[in-house]
């Protein structure tokens, strides 16, 4: 009973959500999606409390998959970063800038990079590459993610600022062309540095949004010190290099921790 908890209150937690956004927003649509990413995520923690090897690949298939192909392809909505200035802009709180709030900005304040873990639709594909386990130290090459976070602002702001015309037709096929970047770069990146999770360490610009909030995060890998035995074998499995026996916030790149609970498995004193 004690491993259905956690599952069972974050999907209250989603539930909650969607109900409130549903009324607020007077639009059905917003019950259902919450729901549905409210559910995905609590099988995919009972399938982990049950030992299941793929748990988080069922939450990053199903949540990934519907947000790429419903909402990307099929609705049109742009829900890469372009999407969230683009509504931001003009002053609408639609399904990107409350997908941002809430997954992004202050979501991470309840579960961290959790939505890198189990819903990034980019890291979705990423994660099947054969690299996850980093081969080397991190590189410096976390600057690039804020320079791709300032391109993606300044694209959107010029588009505003010369009065391009049918901005919305324009918005879908930067979600066409970005998602195609994306993948291109990851997994050239991967093979580069044998790394699948490359791409979410230097590139990626949503991290410059997830990083300050997932500091404070309520949800943390906690190390029990008087059963650990520094074996090092959660570092090396770590698809982000964090430093998961020291339990303090400033631990080494304590905010890059996407719950993959990676460590937690290889730990041999069940100590994580």
């Amino acid at each position: 009973m004690k491993k259905t908890v956690f599952p069972i209150l974050l999907w209250l937690i989603f539930e909650t959500v969607a109900v409130v956004l549903w009324q607020a927003k007077d639009n059905l649509f917003y019950l259902l999606n919450f729901s549905y990413i409210g559910t995905s995520l609590a099988i995919a923690l009972l399938l982990f409390a049950r030992r299941h090897p793929h748990a988080r690949r069922v939450s990053q298939l199903l949540i990934g998959t519907y947000m790429l192909v419903y909402l990307g392809l099929i609705c049109q909505e742009n829900m890469q970063i372009e999407g969230f200035w683009y509504y931001l802009f003009t002053g609408v709180f639609e399904a990107a800038t409350i997908h941002y709030a809430v997954a992004k900005i202050f979501g991470p304040l309840l579960f961290g990079r959790g939505w890198c873990g189990y819903a990034c639709w980019t890291a979705m594909v990423l994660d099947f590459l054969p690299f996850r386990q980093p081969h080397a130290p991190r590189k410096k090459l976390g600057f690039v993610r804020y320079l791709t976070f300032i391109a993606s602002l300044l694209l959107v702001a010029g588009l505003f600022l010369c009065h391009v015309g049918n901005l919305e037709r324009i918005m879908f096929w930067l979600f066409i062309a970005g998602n195609i970047a994306y993948y291109a770069v990851g997994i050239a990146l991967a093979f580069a540095l044998h790394d699948n999770r490359a791409f979410c360490k230097y590139i990626c610009p949503i991290t410059v949004f997830l990083k300050p909030m997932s500091y404070f995060s309520l949800i943390r890998v906690t190390c029990d010190k008087k059963k650990c035995v520094s074996c090092g074998k959660c570092k090396q499995v770590c698809p982000m290099n964090v430093d998961v026996t020291d339990n303090t916030r400033k631990r080494k790149n304590g905010t890059e921790c996407i719950l993959c609970m990676e460590c937690v498995k290889a730990c041999p004193k069940k100590a994580l």
